[in-house]
């Protein structure tokens, strides 16, 4: 329990050092990761479920192969690729905002940095290494989220890609009338 509360002090000071746009950068890392695990989860567990049955469903029609049979695939295909692709732009989105929120903890930190020397001048080295030392750390906060993001963010990308190729590639064209019979 003692390494659970220095633990969760240490935290605390970390975020207070980082100034009030370290909390707005671990917010926004939370929706991210909540995003990205969505996203895995809806890959791993939901997507199986639902390919089978849009294939099921394919595999069903009469008629797959007249021009109406291949609208109706291309607009499936279209739709399972939009739910594949879910949420993907948001969480880009979180990724490029980090680094910004970062720079912007950076602006803020470094307007103390300013207030220092504008109160006790410039003879002050230690103040001021202080408040640099401080206004960099959003800016480092937000490009380690931003950098664990990116990669699951090209990773879900490219999944969902391949998933929807697999797709098209199960939704064949074919017609599912008896084959005629050679009778001479």
């Amino acid at each position: 329990m003692d390494q659970l509360f220095a633990w969760f002090h240490s935290i605390q000071d970390f975020a207070d050092q980082g100034g009030p746009v370290l909390w707005v950068i671990f917010w926004a890392c939370c929706l991210m990761w909540l995003l990205i695990l969505e996203r895995i989860w809806y890959l791993r567990v939901t997507w199986p479920r639902r390919a089978r049955d849009v294939i099921a469903q394919w595999n069903a029609r009469a008629d797959c192969r007249s021009w109406r049979a291949k609208k109706i695939r291309e607009a499936t295909v279209s739709e399972v690729s939009m739910q594949l692709h879910a949420m993907l732009p948001l969480i880009r989105m979180l990724v490029a905002l980090c680094p910004l929120l970062g720079l912007l903890g950076t602006v803020v930190g470094m307007l103390g940095v300013f207030e220092v020397i504008a109160v006790s001048g410039n003879d002050d080295a230690q103040a001021m290494a202080r408040g640099v030392y401080r206004a960099t750390i959003p800016t480092m906060a937000g490009l380690v989220v931003a950098l664990t993001g990116i990669y699951f963010t090209v990773r879900l990308r490219h999944v969902a890609d391949i998933e929807t190729s697999r797709l098209v590639d199960r939704l064949a064209l074919h017609d599912h009338s008896p084959l005629p019979t050679g009778g001479r």
